[in-house]
């Protein structure tokens, strides 16, 4: 039976990689695979056996509309810290609007409720882990950073990072330790 599945966590390639090979190391057919979602061939007795592979691997099956919606806006928001320059020709409220097709209300009163954080909140807490990922690539300095990650000045950036983590992006940097959270764990 053809089926799709909503995965939480689900976050990057390399999650993508694992569901694949284990899936088919367990002989469940895999018609498709993005972020967050899959689409098998699954027998009945297969079904135990995908929930047991992904809590193995530290998914969880989305069962609900809501939590659906909440992964749903998770995703937008880090595929689009995946593709620098950030470049939003609109409002984030609008993004995600158009991008899922509901009203803002509606994705930020569910968000909320779910993880008990704002949109907004989580949207800064993806853009710092970025900047940290940045930071490690030893690459660009601080006003390119912010440029990237459309930050009005570097102020705002300095701001917010300290705000974050309790440090300033010098005393980050010169740290050369890696305190990235992985964006599963963001919230």
């Amino acid at each position: 039976m053809v089926k799709d599945f909503y995965i939480k966590n689900m976050v990057c390639d390399r999650c993508i990689k694992v569901l694949k090979d284990e899936l088919n190391a367990n002989s469940i057919e895999v018609l498709n695979i993005e972020l967050g979602r899959l689409r098998l061939d699954i027998k009945n007795n297969h079904f135990q056996i995908l929930e047991k592979l992904l809590e193995n691997n530290g998914f969880l099956l989305i069962t609900s509309a809501e939590q659906k919606l909440t992964e749903q806006v998770k995703l937008e928001l880090i595929k689009l810290l995946q593709e620098l320059p950030l470049k939003l020709d609109k409002k984030l409220s609008e993004y995600l609007s158009d991008g899922l097709g509901h009203e803002y209300s509606k994705i930020s009163k569910v968000f909320s409720f779910t993880e008990g954080i704002t949109i907004e909140k989580y949207f800064i807490k993806l853009k710092i882990e970025k900047v940290k990922e940045l930071v490690q690539d030893k690459e660009l300095n601080f006003t390119e950073i912010s440029q990237l990650l459309d930050y009005s000045h570097i102020n705002h950036l300095s701001g917010q990072f300290k705000s974050e983590t309790g440090m300033s992006l010098s005393t980050y940097k010169s740290q050369q330790k890696n305190f990235r959270n992985s964006l599963d764990k963001i919230i």
